[in-house]
């Protein structure tokens, strides 16, 4: 069920979501909300990728800056799409600026 609800949010399938959503609290489990915040919840190469991404590199110029697959980078910016609510690299661009505005980190090591 909660893999249904992350595949509605994601299409934007918001009576189907809302559905799934009731479903996984009636079993008592929670629903994550999905906000800027999520950002700082990314593991450190999510967060690597998405800060490249955001900053306009390409899908295979981040395999080559990180030496990884290209495959790698499509799965962990599909993992950050998931876990902050968005769809595409615009949506992640201001996500990581809004962080990055409020004074906030995006990476695990303190460096802005």
């Amino acid at each position: 069920m909660r893999r249904a609800h992350g595949s509605f949010v994601d299409f934007d399938m918001k009576g189907f979501a809302d559905r799934a959503e009731a479903e996984l609290l009636a079993t008592g489990e929670k629903v994550r909300t999905r906000t800027v915040e999520t950002l700082l919840e990314l593991t450190s190469q999510e967060m690597r990728i998405s800060e490249l991404a955001a900053g306009g590199a390409t899908n295979p110029n981040i395999a080559e800056q990180l030496f990884i697959s290209l495959a790698t980078v499509e799965y962990h910016l599909s993992k950050v799409y998931r876990k902050l609510g968005i769809r595409s690299r615009m949506q992640l661009a201001n996500v990581v600026h809004q962080v990055q505005s409020r004074g906030g980190t995006t990476n695990r090591s303190g460096r802005s």
